[in-house]
């Protein structure tokens, strides 16, 4: 599988990563590899690092509020070990689970351009080629949708993103979508614990169906 960690591709993103070791330099500020079991059953597609979760910590959705929400909810179904991830050594795992991004390296404003989305999607590609037959990927959010379906060569406008949306896609996989648990999307209540917890719901029941 590629390793991203000494990716180069975006110039935009590699500057910005130079900045912002210069004004974090305790942070990881690296792209972020995915954390989690291999050949999980399940494959959680987040947008990209936080500045002061994921890229400080190393580790998807560690650190910061959205990951809060996440790995509560994760915790609930026995997903995750604990309902807290704080640092990348915390002793949190994942029960035949993965999560990652659909960009790897923080982008400025937390809005990664298309083209990096599109150069980032080997990654992501490798991720999903990786996994058992009859998996379930879920995509927080629009943009990891969209990566999804570019990342298996599927049309997009055959699976329309919208919350708690359910794809049965080739090779067996299923598709689930939610809103992503990002600070805004909480505080404005457009997703909520229980609806996060609903989609998982659906999730169980179909991985113990």
């Amino acid at each position: 599988m590629n390793d991203p960690r000494g990716c180069r591709l975006c110039p935009r993103l590699v500057a910005y990563r130079k900045e912002q070791q210069a004004r974090h330099p305790g942070y990881h500020n690296r792209p972020v590899r995915s954390f989690g079991a291999d050949r999980a059953r399940l494959l959680i597609v987040g947008l990209a690092p936080g500045l002061h979760g994921a890229n400080a910590t190393g580790r998807p959705f560690t650190g910061d509020s959205s990951g809060s929400l996440l790995f509560e909810v994760l915790h609930h179904f026995g997903i995750a070990s604990r309902d807290r991830s704080i640092a990348s050594g915390d002793g949190l795992r994942l029960q035949a689970c993965r999560i990652t991004n659909a960009v790897r390296c923080l982008p400025p404003g937390n809005r990664p351009l298309a083209d990096e989305v599109n150069t980032c999607n080997r990654y992501l590609r490798d991720e999903i080629s990786a996994l058992p037959d009859h998996a379930v990927l879920l995509a927080l959010g629009t943009v990891a949708h969209r990566a999804i379906l570019r990342a298996m060569n599927l049309k997009q406008s055959n699976y329309r993103f919208r919350h708690a949306a359910e794809f049965v896609l080739p090779d067996g996989f299923r598709l689930f979508d939610s809103y992503h648990p990002s600070r805004y999307n909480q505080n404005t209540g457009r997703l909520t614990g229980a609806m996060l917890a609903g989609v998982f719901e659906r999730i169980e029941t179909v991985s113990h169906g």
